[in-house]
Formats: C-alpha cells, sequence, structure tokens
C-alpha cells in the first residue's frame, strides 16, 4: 500500500483541465447557473432508454467522462425518476416501453422537463414502420426539446439541456 501512495503522490495530477474559453465549458457554465437560479439546487437527470440502439446512450455516458465531468458542474444522473427534474428520452418509443416511460414521466415532480435525444426519438430513423415500434416519444409523453443527431455530440444535449431549462417559470 505505502508503495502505491508514493507512486500516487509521484505521478501527480495527470488529466487536461477544459480551457476555461471552452465552448462545452461555458455551456455546462450556463446550466449550472441557470439551474440554481430556476431550482436552487443541482439539476437531476434521469435517462430513459425507450427502445434505441444505444449510440445515444454512449454520447450521454460520455457527459459523465472526464472531458464534460458534468458532475462538478452540478448535474447528476439519478436512478429513480421520482428524483428528477429532466428526462433524457433516446430512441423510438418500442410496444414494450411505452407503459414504463409513461410511467416514468408521471413519476417525476413537477415542473418536469424531456428531452427527446437522437433523431429516432423525434422521426424513429431507421425504425420507422416497424411492427415493435409505437413512434416517436412526443406521442407518448409531452416533449420540451429534441436534440437531432444521430447520434448527437454530447455538446448538442447540453445545448437541448439549457433550451429545456428555458422552459421552466422563474422560482418565486
Amino acid at each position: 500500500m505505502p508503495a502505491l501512495l508514493q507512486k500516487i503522490f509521484r505521478t501527480g495530477i495527470v488529466t487536461e483541465p477544459l480551457a476555461p474559453d471552452d465552448e462545452t465549458a461555458q455551456l455546462v457554465k450556463q446550466i449550472d447557473a441557470k439551474t440554481k437560479r430556476l431550482l436552487g439546487r443541482a439539476l437531476a437527470i434521469r435517462e430513459v432508454d425507450a427502445g434505441s440502439c444505444n449510440g445515444c446512450e454512449i454520447e450521454i455516458s460520455a457527459l459523465t467522462s472526464p472531458v464534460y465531468d458534468l458532475e462538478r458542474f452540478g448535474l447528476h444522473f439519478v436512478a429513480s425518476p421520482r428524483h428528477a427534474d429532466l428526462l433524457l428520452v433516446t430512441g423510438p418509443v418500442t410496444r414494450n416501453m411505452e407503459v414504463p416511460l409513461r410511467k416514468t414521466y408521471e413519476a417525476t415532480p413537477d415542473p418536469k422537463l424531456v428531452v427527446a435525444v437522437g433523431d429516432c426519438a423525434q422521426t424513429c430513423g431507421v425504425f420507422k414502420g416497424s411492427y415493435a415500434v409505437v413512434g416517436s416519444v412526443d406521442k407518448v409523453v409531452p416533449v420540451d426539446v429534441f436534440v437531432p443527431g444521430c447520434p448527437p455530440e454530447p455538446t448538442d444535449i447540453l445545448r437541448g439541456i439549457l433550451a429545456a431549462l428555458d422552459r421552466l417559470p422563474a422560482k418565486p
């Protein structure tokens, strides 16, 4: 154990911080400031895969990587919709996910926001016309913002979250 600690101290920090003028850093700082002003706390996000190919999930999981590191800006992914302020929904809604998506939406406390991520969430993409697909996300739950792309880049997802926050009423 002492050898490991010595190596850690000897190596030091090896990651590179985001440049202060980086667009991504500016976006997450804007989201953090707006969330604190509107909610008075961090933004809690629940991700729901309604039937996607997982391309969008890879980009969403990149938001937690050291490059984007949303946690340091007060954005948190939560396990329960009861703790969420915002739902990130990916993929076309499949028949098996129609009821769970609706129940997840209903379990999310007001004021709730829904951001549909990816082309499939809006148009069903390559899954359009499939017997297993109910349709786009807005056919099942109200959507505040669509983020286009197949898959959209993490920065585009951040822009979608920021646009959704603009729809929240100001805290009294």
